[in-house]
């Protein structure tokens, strides 16, 4: 290959436009277009006609100095915006985050990344500050990931730094799930494959969360004697829910990460 990048800058010299690529015709072009060539040498060492388009280099036509004349350039996103609010109040419901496209991909280039990511929420007070997310039967539950994310006092204006580091774990054994926990491939909802029956898991009920008055998570299943089946849901997804009974009340969760929850 060498040999043959000297014998093309000899002939060069000696016949001026020879050489005539993607650079000399001033053309790069996305996808397959016919109409995006040039003359020259090709990089597979035939002198004609050559492309100058992002198909040749399937297709093995690219003139000789394409990679120079039109490199790759990936896409380029921007940070994450912060966490949106949640779509709504007192009701299962989702928040989002988004972030722009800084560069888009020119010669093929990496495809942009997702631009947009949602998870799943819910307020515990009106726009009026009226608690209300506790009327809810199931447990409503997410990843225990998004509890550091979770602002306490922002969240529920009920809450006060006197019973701030109350809290619990409930342990339960799963009886049943439905088959969409499995079909999450999303992002931030991925965790959702790791609900398995039969398995224990642990579900921290942290404030919000939390009462300020009952001290209680709704759906902790707390009064149950252990063979009441009591029903779940998981948040970012309505259709990932099941079953599961009490197992017991601990001060703190020690299941593996891929089963410990938090009421939400």
């Amino acid at each position: 290959m060498r040999t043959l990048w000297m014998a093309l800058c000899v002939l060069a010299r000696l016949w001026p436009g020879a050489l005539a690529g993607c650079a000399d015709a001033g053309r790069c072009c996305p996808g397959r277009d016919p109409a995006c060539f040039a003359s020259g040498w090709r990089q597979d060492r035939v002198y004609g006609t050559c492309f100058c388009d992002q198909a040749c280099r399937i297709t093995g036509d690219c003139c000789f100095d394409y990679a120079r004349a039109c490199p790759a350039r990936p896409c380029i996103v921007g940070e994450w915006s912060p966490w949106s609010g949640c779509a709504g109040q007192c009701r299962p419901t989702a928040r989002v985050r988004r972030r722009a496209v800084q560069q888009e991909p020119q010669n093929g280039g990496a495809p942009c990344p997702a631009l947009e990511e949602r998870a799943g929420c819910l307020e515990y007070a009106t726009p009026q500050g009226q608690d209300c997310g506790h009327a809810f039967v199931p447990a409503f539950i997410t990843t225990s990931a998004f509890n550091k994310e979770r602002t306490r006092q922002v969240a529920s204006p009920h809450w006060t730094t006197d019973t701030e580091d109350a809290g619990y774990c409930m342990e339960f054994k799963t009886e049943s799930l439905t088959h969409h926990c499995a079909m999450e491939n999303r992002p931030l909802t991925r965790w959702m494959q790791y609900l398995r029956e039969g398995y224990t898991v642990c579900v921290d009920c942290q404030p919000p969360a939390m009462n300020s008055v009952s001290l209680r998570c709704s759906g902790d299943g707390l009064d149950s004697d252990g063979n009441e089946t009591l029903h779940w849901q998981a948040i970012g997804n309505p259709r990932c829910q099941g079953t599961w009974k009490k197992v017991r009340r601990v001060e703190q969760c020690s299941c593996p990460a891929v089963h410990s929850f938090i009421f939400i």
